[in-house]
């Protein structure tokens, strides 16, 4: 569906919307749950993006894969629309090497990190999102290489049922119905939904459910919360991993999580034990009208169990946890696998000169039962200058162990090498942050030394089998800075962000004719993000991207979207790449051509 960049423009701005009344979430009062020692927005010595509710509701986004490509210094790598395979990166690391939590729950997968956006949650349940840049290896343990994203979810939506129905370009027709229930001692978040579409391309359709309850029990004693999802994705994978015309590639993926929290509190000791199980499972065909031709069937589950603790003396916050997880692997192509892991986290809080000073040292202590025991210690150091400016740098050593597609993989144009080494780094950062009700800015530089990173490499240009292999050290360094303005029209609220990131490493010292996937890092990114609203049942929404990446690609993305509300209505329309920029964000596979997605939701 070929549209005018210029009508929809118009659309944009004449339209007319009120979006139900948010809340804005001052960063200051936003704690940030995904570390053992919880601290407010400002008190963190790390460059945390916090992305609020409200912000979702204004991010002309249908999806997290989405929503995360506006955020500076992460890089959405996707293969299709809504959802379907997005790979995961923070400051140029690979999709194996950032982790991604739901409720603090890790949602790594031991067979590959193609699978780690498979996770992500439908927006409506979402509160926030934490994005937390930089080694993390010390408090989430392995896999956090370049950072770590948290999904925070919603605690309850009072008693309410909202019915969601879109259409739109490709024959997208997308459903969904999320209700919030209160008992006497209980609260209920129920979503399932329902996306489907015929594709922008060939063999490009999809067929997508998502499920998501969440329940909290004994509420007014000694509340449990319950989690569980399944996300079922079914779509056409043209050239995912392929050139070949001959192929007509099919992928379905099942993943699925349940997991039991409470937490115990005393005036110094806050416990929060966790068990949870994990499952992910992905068939991939070949050729998709003929499945004897070549399958892969992998189905990864994820047994664990943890208890995060922290303690307030008069040293400090001591924040201290431990989680067991046991991973087994069924595979007709890697074979059958398990592993045991266990991490040891410890981590103190000092503050001095009148509290403008905090040290944060610590240290966290890994053993898998096929790699052994590493450690990963690290330091985070801030100082306050004022109630509104801090500056803070970190520094610390962060791992990943291999994935069991980068050990033993085989097909004919990919083999994998059992005989890996993990891969390590050695990062540090220093920042400045500025923080009012007004006005907020953060700028970041950064610094990475890994060594033993894995990519698949072929031995000269006239072979044609790529084997996993252990590369030589590579630097990569970089700046962040994000900024935003909140001020009013005619008492209402507007809002303009900005983002810019530039990154730099030497990848390209590796003979690139030879590598596989370490190439194409994202060299600058600019982002921004306009949200208005002029009149009383009005507000619209409009995101500018810019990418170029090492390999001299550069293109512009503009989106816009705009919410209608009448009473309980609320109608929506997004348009993306407006400006029908032609790109490709990783591989052979070229993103959508401008197309539109309206949508009506009826709140009772």
């Amino acid at each position: 569906m070929k549209l005018n960049p210029f009508f929809i423009l118009l659309t944009v701005f004449v339209l007319t919307t009120h979006a139900q009344e948010l809340q804005n979430q001052q960063l200051d009062s936003v704690l940030i749950s995904s570390t053992r020692i919880d601290l407010p927005f400002k008190e963190n010595s790390r460059t945390i993006t916090v992305i609020s509710a409200l912000e979702i509701k204004n991010a002309a986004a249908t999806n997290v894969a989405d929503l995360l490509q506006q955020v500076t210094g992460v890089d959405i790598r996707r293969r299709g629309t809504g959802g379907s395979q997005a790979d995961l990166q923070i400051r140029g690391g690979g999709f194996d090497q950032t982790l991604l939590l739901i409720d603090g729950i890790k949602m790594d997968d031991a067979q590959t990190g193609h699978h780690t956006m498979n996770a992500a949650l439908p927006l409506e349940v979402i509160e926030r999102i934490e994005i937390i840049k930089g080694p993390a290896a010390r408090v989430f343990g392995q896999n956090a290489f370049t950072g770590a994203i948290n999904i925070v979810t919603k605690k309850t939506l009072d008693n309410s049922v909202s019915i969601n129905l879109e259409t739109g370009s490709f024959n997208q027709l997308n459903g969904s119905i999320t209700v919030g229930t209160e008992l006497e001692n209980s609260s209920h978040i129920i979503h399932v939904g329902k996306l489907t579409s015929e594709g922008y391309r060939n063999n490009s359709d999809y067929d997508n459910s998502n499920y998501f309850l969440k329940s909290t029990f004994n509420k007014n004693a000694q509340p449990i919360e319950l989690i569980a999802t399944f996300f079922d994705r079914k779509f056409g994978a043209e050239n995912f991993y392929t050139t070949s015309p001959a192929f007509n590639e099919y992928e379905e993926t099942q993943n699925s999580l349940i997991g039991f929290t409470t937490t115990f509190n005393t005036e110094k000791l806050k416990i929060k034990p966790r068990v949870y199980w994990k499952r992910n499972q992905d068939l991939f065909l070949l050729k998709r009208e003929d499945p004897s031709f070549f399958r892969n069937f992998h189905i990864t589950d994820k047994i664990g169990a943890e208890v995060n603790a922290s303690y307030t003396s008069k040293l400090g916050i001591t924040g201290f946890g431990i989680d067991v997880s046991k991973i087994y692997l069924r595979s007709n192509n890697l074979g059958n696998r398990n592993r045991f892991m266990t991490n040891l986290f410890l981590e103190h809080q000092f503050k001095l000169l009148d509290n403008k000073l905090d040290i944060t040292p610590g240290v966290a202590v890994t053993y898998f039962s096929d790699f052994k025991f590493h450690a990963f210690p690290g330091i985070d150091i801030g100082y306050n200058i004022n109630n509104t400016i801090k500056i803070y740098g970190n520094v610390g050593y962060t791992y990943r162990i291999p994935t069991y597609t980068d050990l033993f993989y085989n097909d004919f144009r990919t083999v994998g090498n059992e005989n890996l080494d993990p891969e390590d780094a050695f990062g540090q950062e220093i920042g400045i942050k500025y923080i009012t009700n007004k006005f907020s800015t953060t700028l970041a530089i950064f610094n990475r030394d890994a060594k033993n990173l894995i990519d698949y490499i072929k031995p000269n240009t006239t072979e044609t089998i790529y084997t996993a292999t252990n590369i030589a050290e590579v630097n990569t360094k970089g700046l962040e800075f994000d900024a935003s303005y909140n001020f009013k029209i005619s008492d209402f609220n507007q809002t303009f962000a900005i983002g810019y990131a530039f990154l730099e490493d030497n990848i390209l010292d590796q003979n690139k004719e030879l590598s596989r996937y370490s190439l194409n890092t994202l060299k600058h990114q600019f982002t921004t993000r306009l949200s208005t609203q002029l009149f009383k049942n009005m507000k619209q929404n409009i995101i500018y991207k810019h990418a170029e990446r090492t390999t001299g690609q550069s293109y512009n993305v503009w989106d816009a979207s705009l919410i209608f509300t009448v009473k309980t209505f609320e109608l929506t329309a997004t348009a993306s790449n407006i400006f029908d920029a032609d790109y490709i964000e990783t591989g052979f596979t070229p993103m959508p051509p401008s197309n539109v997605l309206l949508g009506l939701r009826y709140n009772f």
